[in-house]
């Protein structure tokens, strides 16, 4: 039978973004978090280097030196009103955490410590500035324990191990969510005033991924079933330095410290492609010259990895060709502990999966799929819009990796994931809680989760001629090899036709375990089933945008295209396939430019 429960907001998701709503919706309204996690399991917890913010506590910084590295980042598009947005509110944000108690690091000033992180300027000069606040490298946890601490402070509601399968819709507007109960098996509808999902990103639709095996884009999937389009969904970032073959994150900061990349003939290749920044250009920059020094017999042992060295004889070496000095002005240098106590838990990783000590050896990495720049389009206040003229779906908001506002456009920079997270993470609960105040429960349709018990026994009565396994497999397979960091028109329009074959073949997929009781092989299925429609969307909307932009490079259209492209795609899932449309970027202060590196 289900159980029917009434909460002013509901949040899906425990992450950073979601516990961020969660405490600010909180001051304002009846709130309730529901995660098919422990919150502080959320992905959010493995977020290394840093949340960006310009302080200024070591060198001089500006919030609008930001806004530009964010927008030249973004390849020009992101939305300009947002990022600005974005950019000022960061500094407030960061000070709000410090006093909810999150331990950042300290200069011997007793300020909040900052570090280069890639992509990140002096706007006069062009050299990096060092903007990333952190935590040593563990900034995500910190978030997520400091966040947690202060929610359950303010008596948030939460419903762990709760997996959303829907969201309701009744009358143009969002009512709110069905749930699976992991321990019973048992359906539950949550009535809301206000829904906002924070359910992260969907990197396990590809095969090397630096994301956890929860990352299945579900709340993304959920929404676009419901008619929602998604943005920017070709838009998805490799991060350039994941473990060889295991695509675990060493996060950018290990550069920021002066960790170089190294080729098999031991040479700093940066220099050739990016001169001015070289190992701190922007991700999509590295990941891509990365692939063609492998592709052209430079890497390791001529295989698929190559070298990301932080021995502090390397560091130091290179530190003194680059002309690099501390704040104080003296040659910067460093040490094994000083690098240990910078970066424990990196250090510690390299030792445990690779047997590799970082201060000692170079460490073997390769591109991974990181973060999603595309998602559930919304407003700077986390508002869900629902076509190409911005219209507001009342009730329905979302923040975080899920959600495309859009301010990373085209290509994230390293750190601002956890200040997009907090920031639009807490104005989409301030909204929800506003909204809340002035409605009342609409009522619920008669049996609002009648589509998930139909999705639910399908999946439990098909005919079992394929496996999940195997469906998921080649899903990603197909994902790596023709969706990945390079990309031409006849490996998308294979990688669409044989992702549309999946879809049918996972028509035939039948849950093997019988039981309701933490019934993994059941909530696996449906995961994949989020993951196909994900990957059909991310493919076509690829395949459709003939050019090379940030994280979308087109080896058939190398050169970005203002004239055409300056739009992003809206992505609607139809069940006779998948309609396009656009709307134009939001520019106000930086007309496109060629970008420098």
């Amino acid at each position: 039978m289900t159980q029917t429960h009434q909460h002013e907001v509901v949040i899906v998701g425990a992450g950073g973004a979601g516990l961020m709503a969660a405490l600010y919706a909180s001051r304002g309204a009846d709130t309730a978090v529901l995660s098919k996690l422990y919150p502080i399991r959320s992905h959010t917890g493995t977020a290394q280097g840093g949340v960006c913010a310009a302080l200024g506590s070591e060198e001089e910084d500006r919030p609008e030196w930001h806004t530009f590295d964010t927008v030249k980042g973004s390849d020009y598009l992101g939305d300009q009103d947002a990022i600005e947005f974005m950019c000022q509110q960061a500094v407030e944000t960061i000070y709000d955490l410090e006093h909810m108690g999150l331990p950042f690091n300290r200069t011997p000033e007793g300020k909040i410590a900052q570090r280069y992180f890639g992509g990140h300027t002096n706007n006069v000069t062009g050299q990096p500035v060092r903007r990333a606040c952190y935590a040593a490298d563990r900034t995500g946890h910190m978030i997520l324990q400091t966040l947690y601490q202060q929610s359950i402070k303010n008596k948030v509601h939460f419903y762990d191990e709760y997996q959303v399968l829907d969201v309701i819709v009744e009358g143009g507007s969002a009512r709110g969510v069905v749930a699976l109960e992991l321990a019973t098996g048992e359906l539950h509808v949550f009535h809301a005033k206000a829904v906002i999902f924070a359910t992260g990103g969907w990197g396990k639709v590809w095969e090397v991924t630096s994301n956890a095996l929860s990352c299945t884009g579900d709340g993304t999937a959920v929404v676009m079933r419901r008619g929602v389009p998604v943005e920017d969904m070709e838009f998805f970032q490799f991060h350039p330095t994941g473990i060889f073959r295991m695509g675990i994150l060493i996060t950018e900061g290990v550069r920021g410290e002066g960790g170089v990349l190294i080729n098999d003939s031991g040479e700093r290749f940066m220099e050739r492609y990016a001169p001015h920044v070289k190992d701190l250009a922007s991700r999509d920059v590295v990941s891509r010259a990365m692939y063609l020094e492998m592709r052209e017999g430079h890497g390791i042992g001529g295989r698929r990895y190559l070298y990301l060295d932080m021995r502090p004889e390397t560091v130091n070496r290179y530190a003194e060709a680059d002309g690099r000095v501390r704040p104080d002005g003296t040659p910067y240098r460093v040490t094994g502990s000083e690098l240990l106590a910078k970066l424990p838990d990196i250090i510690d990783f390299c030792r445990t999966y690779m047997g590799v000590d970082p201060i000692t050896q170079p460490m073997p990495i390769q591109p991974t799929a990181h973060y999603a720049m595309g998602g559930i389009p919304t407003d700077m206040f986390g508002r869900v819009v629902v076509d190409e003229r911005s219209t507001i779906m009342p009730g329905l908001y979302a923040a975080g990796e899920c959600a495309c506002v859009s301010v990373h456009g085209a290509n994230r920079l390293g750190t601002n994931s956890l200040l997009d997270i907090i920031v639009f993470g807490k104005h989409s609960g301030m909204q929800a809680a506003e909204f809340a105040r002035g409605s009342n429960y609409a009522p619920l349709p008669k049996y609002p989760e009648e589509a998930t018990v139909e999705a639910l026994e399908k999946m439990r009565s098909a005919d079992g001629k394929e496996r999940a396994a195997d469906v998921r497999r080649e899903a990603q397979e197909i994902m790596e090899q023709d969706v990945g960091v390079f990309r031409a028109e006849a490996g998308l329009r294979q990688a669409v036709d044989r992702i549309g074959e999946l879809k049918e073949r996972f028509a035939h997929v039948r849950v093997q375990d019988p039981g309701r009781i933490f019934n993994t092989d059941l909530l696996e299925a449906w995961e994949l089933g989020c993951l196909l429609d994900l990957a059909q969307v991310t493919a076509y909307s690829a395949l459709m945008r003939n050019e090379s932009r940030g994280a979308h490079s087109r080896e058939d259209y190398p050169e970005r295209d203002d004239d055409n492209w300056m739009k992003h795609t809206l992505a609607t899932l139809r069940p006779d396939g998948i309609e396009l449309r656009y709307k134009p970027v939001k520019v106000t202060r930086f007309r496109p430019m060629k970008r420098v590196y």
